[in-house]
């Protein structure tokens, strides 16, 4: 062989490691963060309860409610945030549902894979009437009770449809005041009998008296089924009455197509709350205490990265504190049994995230800082994560 073939070829191979090498260091670099929402500065006092998903086109969509004031429910809007680019760049605040002064609650999205539709689930609370005042009604019709709704977009989040009033089909008619889907994201199931089923994830009251369930769509969110509440949300108390353990929840598949729920602590210990249904969300386990997640009583996400159908992995976002500070990645090899590694995503105040799987194959993290004035996207891979395999 001539020298210079056998230079050409080396300089190649001097080129392949360094890439290797670059590439091996990129994606066990620090996390990127870029701000999304600001209180005040966009247009609303206070912006909180975010939600993220990734259109089948790979536009990143953040979602959240719009406050006039720091409260839970203060004449909300629904809104929206697009990036391009995976999460670095966000484009204009858009308004995306509004139902005059009644105020929208607990946006929860999810995208349809065979359409590609982005459909989001929320509440209607009457004006002037909170969850706590005790004013609520139980029941499908009236004045004074919550509603369900459901808006979709089949152009990526630039337009949106009308409010669709799923009430009837995604609400229980006796005891139930108060819903709440999620707060986070939907799921669609990847696998088993029930493939394609749409789920979104619900907690339900009156106030301090939770259940949880699943309400869920086989037509692609055409209609919607409610599933039954969990057994044992409620427990008796030292006072011989019940105390509610369970509040707002999350749900994900695992490598078996059953689905665990994943719920903040209302009582009992500090600890996340789960249960696991065989029957696509239609019935549940009783819930049981999660002694390797603390919860100072926030909601939290749980999610199964992309492309890892087949294992066993699982990601959970919380804060490993007892405040809503100190905002913890965890890992799961076995479907959530247990999570024997974590790494610190953000050490200052945080409360509500959001997970998500970006086009690039990085992992996205939306979530509420500065005391949940501001909201931050994250970006970060399963490489820092986990930097010593």
């Amino acid at each position: 062989m001539k020298t210079a073939s056998i230079r050409m070829i080396w300089r190649a191979a001097m080129t392949a490691a360094a890439w290797l090498a670059l590439s091996a260091a990129n994606a066990k670099a620090a996390p990127e963060f870029s701000d999304v929402f600001t209180a005040g500065k966009d247009t609303f006092k206070s912006i909180r309860i975010p939600s993220v998903v990734v259109s089948k086109k790979g536009t990143v969509l953040a979602l959240a409610e719009g406050r006039a004031t720091h409260a839970d429910q203060a004449n909300n809007k629904l809104i929206l945030k697009r990036s391009l680019d995976g999460g670095r760049i966000w484009g204009p605040l858009q308004l995306i549902a509004d139902d005059g002064r009644n105020c929208l609650n607990n946006p929860c999205a999810v995208v349809e894979q065979q359409t590609g539709r982005i459909l989001v689930m929320f509440q209607s609370y009457p004006a002037g009437i909170s969850e706590r005042s005790g004013q609520i009604k139980p029941g499908l019709e009236g004045s004074a009770i919550v509603r369900n709704f459901l808006i979709h977009s089949d152009d990526d989040g630039v337009t949106w449809s009308k409010l669709n009033d799923v009430t009837r089909t995604t609400k229980s008619p006796d005891r139930v005041t108060i819903l709440a889907s999620g707060p986070g994201i939907g799921i669609q199931l990847r696998g088993g009998p029930h493939q394609g089923r749409l789920i979104m994830p619900f907690n339900e009251g009156p106030f301090g008296q939770w259940h949880v369930r699943a309400v869920f769509s086989d037509d692609r969110g055409a209609t919607w089924r409610l599933g039954e509440p969990a057994p044992g949300c409620r427990v008796p108390n030292a006072k011989g009455g019940e105390i509610s353990l369970v509040n707002e929840v999350q749900m994900v598949e695992l490598s078996d197509s059953s689905v665990m729920l994943n719920s903040r602590k209302w009582g009992g210990q500090a600890l996340r709350k789960t249960a696991v249904s065989r029957d696509g969300g239609v019935t549940w386990s009783t819930i049981m205490e999660e002694p390797a997640l603390r919860d100072p009583g926030c909601m939290a996400a749980i999610f199964r990265p992309a492309g890892t159908a087949a294992d066993n992995c699982l990601l959970y976002s919380g804060p490993d504190s007892t405040r809503r500070e100190n905002g913890t990645i965890y890992l799961s090899r076995d479907d959530g049994r247990t999570w024997p590694v974590k790494r610190v995503l953000f050490p200052g105040s945080f409360a509500y995230s959001v997970l998500t799987s970006l086009p690039d194959g990085t992992l996205g993290c939306l979530f509420e800082t500065d005391n949940a004035n501001r909201m931050v996207f994250a970006r970060f891979t399963l490489a820092w994560l986990q930097p010593g395999r």
